[in-house]
C-alpha cells in the first residue's frame, strides 16, 4: 500500500503545471504576437510612421505578389537569422506571409520576440489582404 501511494505522489508531480512554481505574481512571458490590420498598416505608411514590414514569404510568392514596399525579405520563416531584422529591438515590426491561411508570419514573429524585439505585430491578411485593399507593392530585391 505505501508503494502505491508513493507511486501516485511521484506521478502527480510529474503533471503539475509549471506555472504552479512560478513566484506569486510573477507571469509567464506571453509570445503572441499582437495582431493589426491592413488599414492600420496603410495608415502607418501613409503617415511615414517608423515602423518595418517583414516579409515570411517564399520567393515564388514574392515574385508572384510582390511585397510591401520597403519590406525586409526573410532567408526563411523559421530558420532565419535575427541579424535580418533592424538592430533596434524596439522597432515596430510587422510581419506578414500569404493570407490568413498561412502561418508563416506567426512563426517568424514569435522567433522576434523570443529575441527580445519588444513591439511586434502579425499583419494575418497577409500579401494577398494587402492587395485586395488596394495598396502598393513592389518587386522583391532578392
Amino acid at each position: 500500500m505505501k508503494r502505491i501511494v508513493m507511486s501516485a505522489v511521484l506521478a502527480a508531480s510529474f503533471i503539475v503545471p509549471t506555472a504552479a512554481f512560478a513566484c506569486e505574481g510573477m507571469q509567464q512571458a506571453s509570445v503572441e504576437p499582437k495582431k493589426v490590420t491592413v488599414a492600420d498598416v496603410a495608415t502607418w505608411s501613409k503617415a511615414k510612421s517608423k515602423f518595418t514590414p517583414v516579409d515570411a514569404n517564399g520567393k515564388s510568392t514574392r515574385e508572384s505578389q510582390g511585397v510591401i514596399p520597403g519590406a525586409v525579405l526573410l532567408t526563411s520563416s523559421s530558420g532565419y537569422d535575427v541579424k535580418e531584422l533592424p538592430a533596434d529591438k524596439a522597432n515596430k515590426l510587422v510581419f506578414y506571409c500569404a493570407n490568413e491561411s498561412c502561418g508563416a508570419s506567426k512563426q517568424a514573429a514569435k522567433k522576434a520576440l523570443e529575441a527580445g524585439y519588444t513591439d511586434v505585430a502579425v499583419l494575418p491578411e497577409g500579401i494577398a489582404g494587402w492587395k485586395k485593399a488596394g495598396q502598393p507593392t513592389s518587386k522583391p530585391n532578392s
